[in-house]
């Protein structure tokens, strides 16, 4: 998988002097059955999440409130997407290296993800996540 498979989706919204709303519908706004929905918050100024890859696990990310960035790395490049927008996330193919950084004070980040959670589909060592994306390169 690469970088560029990875995009912003926009969601619909449904605007409302009493207050705008917004859905994801699997298999129609994001590529995949979700079967884990979680979210970060209180993260401390200066603090970064994730760090880490997946095998096969595909995700999507939305800034619920605040704004914080998602730095996303195949092997080969990088890329930084500023998530703040309630009305649209990060889609995330597997075998990409992702760090969350930048935390605005009060942000939510939800990630729906597309299976349960499994230990054994994390690379937490950038060094062992080059050598994953060698591995599927040849």
């Amino acid at each position: 998988m690469s970088l560029s498979q990875c995009k912003i989706i926009e969601l619909p919204k449904i605007t409302d002097n009493r207050g705008n709303l917004t859905f994801v519908e699997q298999n129609k706004h994001i590529p995949f059955e979700i079967k884990r929905v979680y979210y970060l918050y209180d993260v401390p100024g200066g603090e970064s999440r994730g760090g880490h890859a997946h095998k096969k696990l595909q995700q999507f990310i939305i800034a619920l409130s605040g704004t914080f960035d998602v730095i996303l790395d195949d092997g080969n490049g990088r890329g930084t997407f500023t998530m703040n927008r309630a009305f649209s996330g990060l889609y995330i193919v597997p075998g990409i290296w992702r760090e969350l950084n930048n935390f605005s004070s009060g942000s939510v980040c939800l990630v729906l993800a597309s299976d349960l959670y499994d230990r054994k589909d994390y690379i937490y060592d950038y060094e062992q996540f080059i050598k994953f994306y060698r591995n599927r390169r040849e």
